[in-house]
């Protein structure tokens, strides 16, 4: 079966897929180019997560392949440098949400099928700022709001999706060196994939719902 992980263009996601494909799993990696992503045993498929009409192309391409997991990884963090008297502009609420939030959404909607047919696992990476029981760090309002509503997302999905036998997963992937956790991160990509890859694989029936951190431990929601 096959593995699906979005935002393999760089950062956490394309290392996930790389080693994945590594350890020989059957990974299709989607980016929104140009280019390619150059990794070895890595399917490519163009998408832009806010965009439908490429969530029906993805489906269609992928039409009678039984998916095992499913990795919602691509996401975006715009509003870093935002001053809360007169930041934020509406726009930079409505791209972020769109990436973050409704994203994710079309595209488990546009892969259901794949995953009813492989009783597959859902995976999404959200972010320890999206934890209402650990909100009061300030700053990067947008960012945490898309977090914490994924979050909300996956832990609904979760609730829907258990009597057809697919488990959801919702992780904090721990503060990366990517270009969004920025080169003082404490973490490698790799040390946070090898993490995150160990939760999916653990991933079930039995814990769908989780909100876990990449190293395993539960998070507070």
């Amino acid at each position: 079966m096959t593995t699906v992980i979005t935002g393999a263009g760089r950062g956490l996601g394309r290392e996930l897929a790389r080693q994945m494909a590594d350890a020989g799993a059957l990974v299709v990696g989607t980016h929104r180019g140009p280019g390619t992503l150059g990794l070895d045993g890595v399917e490519e498929a163009l998408l832009d997560v806010t965009a439908p009409d490429q969530h029906r192309a993805l489906a269609e391409r992928l039409a009678g392949r039984a998916l095992d997991l499913l990795v919602c990884n691509a996401g975006v963090l715009l509003d870093r440098h935002e001053g809360l008297d007169s930041g934020y502009p509406a726009e930079m609420w409505a791209e972020c949400f769109a990436v973050n939030v409704t994203g994710v959404f079309l595209t488990i909607q546009a892969l259901l099928p794949n995953l009813r047919a492989g009783k597959g696992r859902i995976a999404i990476v959200s972010s320890q700022m999206g934890s209402t029981g650990r909100a009061g760090g300030g700053g990067s309002y947008i960012y945490r709001a898309s977090k914490a509503a994924v979050l909300n997302l996956g832990r609904n999905l979760a609730g829907d999706l258990k009597p057809e036998g697919i488990a959801v997963g919702i992780y904090h992937p721990g503060w990366v060196q990517t270009d969004m956790g920025g080169p003082g991160a404490s973490l490698t990509a790799a040390e946070a994939a090898r993490g995150l890859i160990a939760r999916f694989a653990a991933l079930s029936l039995v814990t769908t719902g989780c909100f876990e951190t990449w190293d395993g431990r539960q998070h507070p929601i």
